[in-house]
């Protein structure tokens, strides 16, 4: 007998769902694969004495399986080579294991055939319900595991779509606090001063980006303006003479207060400095 072929990880459904065909019932060959491209390419084998059923693969409508998938129910011939019920555009595969009875289980969910399982014998046999039961239970589980798979595969997709917009957003309020560093810092007026202030703090509360500072450390840092300047700077990926123009400083004070802010944050890089002024809410 040929050995068992399974492409595919451990937990491919369908390989799973064909050794489970095999087991539960008395066809000592089955085999099937999921549609791609148009076409299911039958993935697992087990139980054939040749290898005829290799690169087998099947278009709907087409065989005994194509009919299987178009009519969303199981299709069954106990004489391959004589029926006269389907088309025979997989005879070469089909008889060259030398099989006669052949049962066609579609794989269907959410009302739409998203592959094929095949039981098969090389003698005729005339199956009943003890039989089709079993089967058709492989092949709904086999549809259960794609619905969960598909599900799971969505909110994976939203959540990425969601982070991706939630980063976007994200690096423009960033963008938005250190424009408003900026500006306060040529502001004179005090009042409009505290008013750019508040909405400053408006801006970290809304980034939600880290949780609050938890050490005692964190939350009692306290930077001066122009460290908060800098380092906000900072955040976006600004060079030190980047800063310096942006800020009207000279790079070597740009270098001063950003050497301070990282010496208040304990922190031995700008970037460490950053992440730890945003778990104290000192920057968005």
């Amino acid at each position: 007998m040929v050995s068992e072929k399974q492409h595919g990880a451990a937990d491919d459904p369908v390989a799973v769902g064909v050794r489970e065909l095999a087991r539960r019932t008395r066809f000592p060959v089955a085999f099937g694969g999921l549609i791609e491209d148009g076409e299911v390419r039958v993935t697992s084998i087990v139980g054939n004495r040749t290898h005829s059923l290799d690169g087998l693969t099947v278009r709907p409508e087409r065989g005994l399986g194509g009919r299987a998938m178009i009519e969303l129910r199981p299709r069954m011939t106990s004489d391959y080579r004589t029926s006269q019920h389907i088309t025979h555009d997989y005879d070469v595969f089909v008889l060259g294991e030398g099989l006669r009875t052949l049962l066609a289980l579609p794989i269907v969910v959410e009302g739409r055939p998203r592959g094929v399982l095949y039981a098969g014998a090389w003698e005729e046999s005339h199956v009943g319900g003890f039989t089709t039961a079993p089967a058709m239970s492989v092949a709904q589980s086999v549809a259960d595991e794609l619905r969960i798979r598909d599900e799971v595969e969505r909110r994976m997709r939203a959540m990425r779509r969601d982070a991706a917009v939630h980063g976007s957003h994200l690096e423009e309020l960033r963008e938005s606090f250190a424009e408003l560093r900026s500006i306060a810092a040529s502001v004179g007026d005090e009042e409009i001063r505290g008013r750019i202030a508040a909405v400053e703090r408006r801006l970290v509360g809304a980034s939600g980006s880290e949780p609050p500072a938890t050490t005692e450390s964190l939350a009692t840092v306290r930077l001066s303006p122009r460290e908060t300047d800098v380092l906000a700077c900072a955040a976006l990926g600004a060079t030190n003479a980047e800063i310096a123009a942006q800020l009207g400083l000279r790079e070597g004070t740009v270098k001063a207060y950003l050497s301070a802010a990282m010496s208040k944050l304990d922190a031995s890089t700008r970037h460490a400095a950053v992440a730890r002024a945003r778990r104290a809410g000192l920057l968005p």
